[in-house]
């Protein structure tokens, strides 16, 4: 039986003159001075088959009924750090429900909140494209912003995020990029397995023949000493290296086991060897196992790419497979299946899986730096496969669940105690595509389209330089361990991945991108295709105090500092409110007051 591999289915300009000299001036600063900002903030000052389409209405759970966790009622400030963790940006109607329910009683609430899949939505764009047109990148990229901007199921979004920026695969690879509709696929698989079972995960990531494509054993062959050909070792070495075990073998609070001083080791060339054998006679699925299928030739299924890959034993290498703690005997297993749930079984029994895995989630979620005790928290809700907290219980008790895990890092000490917003080592770089979200959710941004036509944006010179599922390495856009060189973090023992693709072009080039987004919306068209709703904003300009505590709570949680609300203040007063016509005048301070708060040190580091 074949097994799907994903759920089925303007406004008057704003002039810099009108805000006085000293005002445009600063404007033009902040633009130059944003990474200066950002590293000396961060250093200083912070850090299978599916069903069918669910509907995006709904409520998972009575939020009601769900019982507390150890926190009491969150604080507004409170409940929007918490929410810029978990989702893609708080809003003022996730705000209200956190501070009514509770933390465990959203959490539980989005652990079973319905959603939209992506592929339906390429389904539906495929289907009404012209004549000659075809699918392009921008519309998964479409597909992506919509939901980040209005899923309801938020912390689903937010961790399938978070998961492709570890098991990536990428629309810049010439194979990939043949099949939009498989990304999309790829990206619902990650999205349904968010909140279940990693071993689970790991084995829908390693059929799924977007990956197959990425890291080459889609059609990976056996040996043949006659041709000198061998199995490709791609997928076998980035199995362990990124997606489950890593390079080194971990305590249980993810540090460097040491032995003689110097780390472990967890596998070698012979591991490599053995576990290309495994990954040996998979391939397209279809209603038959014939070689022209193998290869990709024929008459193709036409729902190849969202199918999970199914073996072709004849292509199969029966060698001895030895790896990690695994030896299959040559010749005793001809089945590419038992092999591979051999193998992934080893894979997921690792001790190394809970740290490495939590650490990464730890680090796209909440901060850069977490500590061992942290790290140790979080792997043994993975190992346990439960997490608890107060009268409140989540996870099956099955060793690598992910709901519990999520439930750790979110509700963990070190990711609620306000104290450590002033930690040095605690917090991490808003990545660009997570402020662009964030400013489409706080300021409900709607889509004149209803597709959130925003597309690609990769130019660092003019846009965001990141597209979501367009990594340009299998390492992500940014290493969990890079550093900085020659800066402040390096000195302070502390990572900083997001600032591996944060550069003078690059913050000059968000700078003038939220800018405009600011002034006049984002995306094509004219009219731009998505505008932002300042209604609540406007009505409160007349008042920079009241304007800038709405928008510090809803970007900043509130944690904007003196000096950065003076200056906001400044600029925000130096537009002046005439007796009639307001309507220029209050749209121009709103426009300052959230741009200046984008560009801000308290906005780019996450706290």
């Amino acid at each position: 039986m074949l097994r799907h591999a994903t759920a089925p289915d303007s406004t008057q300009p704003l002039d810099p003159g009108s805000c006085g000299p000293r005002t445009g001036l600063r404007l033009q600063h902040i633009r130059a001075a944003l990474f200066a900002v950002a590293l000396a903030f961060m250093a200083g000052g912070c850090s299978r088959s599916g069903g069918p389409e669910a509907s995006p209405q709904g409520s998972g759970v009575n939020l009601s009924t769900v019982p507390p966790s150890a926190y009491p009622l969150p604080a507004a400030a409170d409940a929007a750090r918490f929410l810029n963790q978990a989702s893609f940006g708080a809003t003022e109607a996730e705000v209200n429900k956190v501070r009514t329910y509770g933390y465990s009683a959203w959490l539980e609430d989005q652990f079973f909140m319905p959603g939209r899949s992506h592929e339906a939505y390429i389904n539906t764009v495929s289907a009404s494209l012209a004549p000659g047109q075809s699918l392009d990148d921008s519309h998964v990229m479409n597909t992506f912003w919509r939901e980040a901007a209005t899923g309801q199921d938020q912390l689903r979004r937010r961790v399938a995020f978070a998961l492709s920026q570890i098991f990536v695969v990428s629309l810049q690879d010439s194979t990939v990029s043949e099949f939009k509709r498989g990304v999309a696929s790829y990206l619902d698989m990650l999205g349904r397995n968010a909140f279940g079972n990693y071993r689970q995960l790991l084995d829908e990531v390693t059929l799924h023949p977007m990956m197959g494509l990425y890291l080459s054993h889609l059609r990976n062959r056996k040996e043949d000493p006659a041709r000198n050909r061998v199995p490709d070792q791609n997928y076998a070495r980035e199995v362990m290296q990124l997606f489950s075990i890593g390079l080194y073998e971990l305590n249980p609070d993810g540090t460097p086991r040491l032995v003689g001083g110097q780390p472990v080791e967890t596998y070698d060339s012979g591991d490599i060897v053995g576990l290309s054998r495994v990954f040996t006679g998979f391939s397209w699925a279809g209603p038959d196992k014939s070689d022209t299928r193998f290869f990709g030739g024929g008459m193709q299924d036409p729902d190849r790419e969202v199918l999970f890959m199914q073996s072709y034993p004849s292509f199969h290498s029966i060698s001895e497979k030895r790896f990690l703690t695994a030896v299959i005997p040559a010749g005793t297993n001809a089945d590419p299946d038992g092999d591979l749930r051999i193998a992934l079984d080893t894979i997921a029994s690792h001790p190394n899986v809970g740290p490495f895995i939590s650490r990464q989630l730890i680090q796209r979620l909440v901060t850069s730096n977490p500590t061992p005790a942290y790290v140790a928290r979080v792997a043994q809700a993975f190992d346990a496969g439960r997490y608890t907290s107060g009268l409140w219980s989540t996870g099956t008790g099955q060793r690598g669940e992910l709901r519990a895990t999520v439930a750790a890092i979110l509700l963990d000490p070190e990711a609620r105690t306000a104290a450590r917003l002033a930690d040095p080592g605690f917090g991490k770089v808003r990545e660009p595509i997570l402020r662009t979200a964030h400013w489409m959710r706080a300021f409900n941004a709607s889509s004149a389209s209803g597709n959130f036509l925003l597309g690609v944006t990769d130019d660092a010179t003019a846009s965001l330089g990141q597209s979501a599922m367009r990594s340009p390495t299998v390492f992500n856009f940014y290493r969990p361990g890079y550093v900085p060189p020659n800066t402040s973090i390096a000195t302070a023992g502390l990572v900083a991945p997001e600032l591996q693709i944060v550069n003078e072009v690059s913050v000059v080039g968000y700078s003038n991108f939220m800018r405009s987004a600011v002034q006049n919306g984002l995306g094509s068209g004219s009219p731009r295709d998505i505008q932002p709703d300042y209604t609540a904003e406007l009505a409160l300009a007349d008042n920079a105090d009241l304007l800038i505590d709405r928008v510090s709570l809803l970007l900043t949680a509130g944690s904007m500092s003196a000096a950065t609300r003076m200056i906001i203040r400044d600029a925000v007063n130096s537009v002046a409110m005439p007796a009639t016509n307001q309507t220029t005048a209050r749209q121009n301070r709103v426009r300052l007051a959230v741009f200046f708060t984008l560009s801000s040190p308290e906005y780019l580091v996450q706290k």
